[in-house]
């Protein structure tokens, strides 16, 4: 709105041929006259409209400056040198405008730029928050995975250590009853009484079937 201003100023006090045109009408300028110079194809298909960017919103332009079209002749070169002083002034007065108003639009666009970049700035802490909580969770669970699967391999462990106790001791006691068993009948066939008339007989069956000790 600032720049449409601007240039209708200074084209109140530049003649219209001084004028440089925007570039979009320079653009149209020097394609309609290379379409008129060209000689129109018949059988060229119409073209396709094709945007390659979503179309930009309706612009409000602002009203035209009260200087366009101002200047009048005057005989009296004093009162012409005056007017002029008058239109400079007025000119002045009104690019000072121009430009409070441009470097307010610009302050406006500078706080919107940087609200949106806090709040991208924002919604990215709070994406990395997120993560990192996650991540603590997610490394939470597994150590306690972890934790509960060495405790319970443990526990396992101790059980198959003490089932293994259990039994050598088993064994054991059942070697020692066994042994003590042995010694007990040992002892009593050695303590027997042997009559004379067995004597001999008894030997014969100790060096025949002889019993280990």
């Amino acid at each position: 709105m600032a720049t449409v201003r601007l240039l209708c100023i200074r084209g109140a006090l530049l003649p219209p041929s001084s004028l440089p045109l925007p570039p979009l009408f320079a653009r149209f300028s020097r394609s309609h006259s290379t379409t008129t110079d060209a000689a129109p194809d018949a059988a060229s298909p119409p073209p396709v409209p094709h945007r390659r960017y979503p179309p930009p919103r309706p612009h409000e332009f602002s009203k035209p400056c009260e200087l366009v079209g101002s200047w009048t002749p005057c005989a009296n070169p004093r009162e012409a040198a005056a007017k002029l002083d008058r239109l400079h002034r007025d000119y002045r007065k009104q690019m000072k405008q121009v430009r409070a108003e441009y470097a307010y639009e610009m302050e406006l666009l500078r706080i919107e730029n940087q609200r949106k970049d806090d709040a991208r700035r924002e919604a990215v802490r709070l994406a990395n928050e997120e993560r990192k909580k996650a991540k603590a969770a997610a490394a939470e669970t597994r150590a306690a995975e972890r934790k509960a699967f060495k405790e319970e391999l443990r526990l396992t462990l101790l059980k198959e250590r003490t089932q293994k106790l259990e039994s050598w001791r088993t064994k054991e006691k059942l070697r020692e009853e066994k042994k003590a068993e042995k010694n007990e009948l040992l002892r009593r066939q050695s303590s027997e009484w042997i009559k004379d008339e067995n004597f001999e007989r008894k030997i014969l069956e100790a060096i025949v079937d002889t019993t280990p000790l």
